[in-house]
């Protein structure tokens, strides 16, 4: 009686190459996925900058036909709806949350790094015939975990 070789299966090579492959694989796409990561959270603070530069116009030119004057407000907060911002934070502490520190506008993102715009309403009275607001360029914090 001859004795049948009934081998099912994959060899030891077969499953260390398919370990190799799936290891390269992952490799090159967890990095592309942390950079499509990043740049979908630039793009919804550069929208929540938009909408806070256009509600401090807004507010800027209801100043102006109240008063004949531009004015700016003190937070770029008032009068918007933010998700994560809390009124009256001057820090950050969860992933998403917004502050305004009186002069700097802060947003920590999903891997806990802050980053900060600066906002300047000037209120001089004495100057041009409208004040000045500003929003100032993207910058990151080098401490994670800013409390």
């Amino acid at each position: 009686m001859k004795m049948r070789n009934n081998n099912k299966g994959f060899t030891l090579i077969e499953l260390i190459m398919v370990t190799i492959i799936l290891g390269i694989l992952a490799a090159v796409a967890v990095p592309r996925y942390m950079g499509t990561v990043n740049r979908a959270e630039a793009a919804a603070e550069d929208a929540v900058l938009s909408a806070l530069e256009a509600n401090a116009e807004a507010y800027a030119m209801e100043k102006f036909m109240d008063t004949g004057r531009k004015s700016y407000p003190a937070n770029p907060f008032d009068g918007a709806s933010v998700d994560g911002y809390t009124t009256g934070a001057t820090s950050v502490t969860n992933s998403g949350d917004w502050a305004f520190d009186g002069t700097v506008i802060l947003h920590k993102r999903n891997d806990d790094s802050v980053w900060s715009w600066t906002y300047t309403s000037t209120n001089d009275a004495t100057g041009q015939a409208d004040d000045r607001g500003s929003f100032g360029a993207r910058s990151t914090s080098s401490v994670s975990n800013v409390d």
